[in-house]
This record gives C-alpha cells, structure tokens and sequence, in this order.
C-alpha cells in the first residue's frame, strides 16, 4: 500500500511512533539508492528546500526541485496532470503548496502511485511538528519522545498551520497545550489537522491572553504575524497583534528552564525580540537541525521502515 504523510490527524499513533524512531536512529545510506523525490514549491522556503533535499541525498536518493514558475498548479497545469507526470517518474513527491485539498486530488489522479509528503499546506506543516517534537523531546526527555506527557506548551500569536500539526503531534503524546491568540486569530474546529477534535492525551486550552498562556510554561512557541500571502494585511496584523509579542517580560513569565521555539523566518521586532530569540533559552536552531531528522524519518517509513 502506498504511503502519505500530509497531516498527522491521518496516521494512527504507532505510526507517528516509528517516523519518531526512524528520524533518529541509525540509517542505511541506500534506503533511497537510484530513486528521485519530486520537491514541488508553490511557496519558496530556505528550510524545507535545505532539509528536504539533504534528507534525500542522505539516504542516497537525489532530489529534484520544482519552483511554482515552472510548475504553476492550476494556472499552467491542472495538479492533475502534474500528479500524472511526475508519478511517472519519481515515486515520492514532497510538496508546499497553497491548497491542501491539492493531495486528495493527485491521490486519485495517480490511482496511488504516487506517495506524497506535506512540506506546508494552508492546514497543516506536519514534518515541522515532528521536527518540534524531536527538539522538545532533546530538552527535555533525553530524547524519549513516549516520555513528554505532562509538559506544558504555549503557542503565542496568530494561530497558523503550524500551531494546528504541532497542538495535534503534542496533545497525542500527553502534552498540554495552550494557545494564547486574539479573537480572529485563534484555532478553529475543522480542517484537516484539527486539534480541537484530538481526543484523550494532553489538554488544549485557548485564551486571548499571552500572559495567561505562557504562566509557568516550559515551551514557549510562536510564529509569524504576517505569513506569506498576508503581506496585505501587515499592518493591521502588527496592531492587533501587538500584546502577544514574545520579548523579555513574557518569557520571565514561564519556568526558569523554559525554552523559546519558532519554526522561522522570524521577524525580529515583531513576533519576537531579538533579545529572546538569540538568548541562551532559544531553540530555533535545534529545530533547523531536526527539519532533516524530520524528513529522514518521514522518507524512511514511507519506504516500508519500522
């Protein structure tokens, strides 16, 4: 049966078991050997190009990259006929696209012959969530991601895909999550990550207040205000945004041994301060480094691993 990774809320938990396990143990350097993965980019990243293809070479593969100028899903060709082309090509393609429902429809374009890989869509960025996970678990567990339960994290800000795949990826291994967002801004039920519909596991809690979210967190996390595709909005976002900065005073609010996250690009001045975010407690860089775990893991069980 082919293999997809485009939202955790698809995979049952043995099986965010083993891409944890496989992200970071030991691996054979021909698990790819021969093979091609498509990496489609509506929507350009320095991390997940970098991560992606490194991940690829690493397990021997070789990547090939496809910028939106070239591709242009739906403009120049249907994401139908993209699906079909590249399916007869490469067996994996790995994607960052606009419109999530853009994999269903390649599914059934290529009849399932083609696995695809979620590398950011409009409702989820599952491979960040698990590199999340796997810098959360360094800090704090050793590594032991089945040993996180109990840990409180804050998401500050605007309430992105990246707040929905890692709320999701922590409330399924016991972790609770708050995330403090203004009215517009904060998570919705629905969609195809939903972290309101996880059931058992840590708490989700929502609140309007930064303060109250990041009180006595071990994780604080946040993201950009004006994410691609926003940039109209820019100025509106910085104003209603504007109290769930995370700078010096909030961080001094969570435990003494808390951590900062962002997923990057960061805004410095904006959704964080450059204070906080190349201060000792920053671990913005650990996440970087696990974008590749991230990836191997992902690749790795796709090809039949456990």
């Amino acid at each position: 049966m082919t293999r997809h990774f485009t939202a955790i809320d698809q995979l049952s938990d043995a099986k965010m078991s083993s891409i944890y396990t496989l992200a970071t143990s030991p691996y054979d350097d021909e698990t790819l050997k021969g093979q091609g993965v498509a990496l489609i980019f509506e929507r350009p990243s320095l991390r997940t190009r970098a991560s992606s293809s490194s991940a690829v070479h690493e397990l021997g593969g070789y990547a090939t990259f496809f910028s939106d100028d070239e591709i242009a899903l739906d403009r120049r060709e249907s994401a139908e006929d993209v699906a079909r082309t590249i399916a007869e090509m490469y067996t994996i393609a790995a994607l960052r696209i606009r419109q999530h429902g853009v994999f269903a429809r390649m599914r059934e374009a290529t009849n399932e012959r083609l696995s695809l890989i979620n590398l950011l869509s409009d409702a989820a960025h599952p491979t960040q969530a698990v590199a999340d996970v796997l810098t959360i678990a360094d800090e704090f567990t050793g590594g032991d991601v089945t040993a996180l339960a109990g840990l409180e994290v804050a998401y500050v800000g605007d309430a992105t895909n990246v707040t929905r795949s890692l709320a999701v990826a922590l409330l399924r291994l016991g972790v609770n999550v708050t995330v403090g967002a203004p009215e517009g801004y904060q998570l919705t039920p629905g969609g195809a990550e939903d972290p309101l519909a996880v059931e058992g596991g840590g708490s989700l809690r929502l609140t309007d207040s930064a303060h109250d979210a990041v009180a006595s967190a071990d994780v604080v996390y946040t993201d950009a205000w004006v994410s691609m595709g926003f940039e109209d909005e820019a100025a509106r976002r910085r104003f209603d945004l504007t109290d769930f900065q995370v700078n010096g005073p909030l961080m001094g609010l969570a435990k003494d041994n808390a951590i900062l996250m962002h997923c990057l690009p960061a805004h410095r001045g904006d959704e964080v301060t450059t204070e906080v975010l190349d201060s000792e407690q920053s671990r913005v860089w650990r996440q970087v480094f696990h974008r590749r775990s991230a990836m191997i893991g992902v690749l790795r069980w796709i090809k039949g691993e456990s």
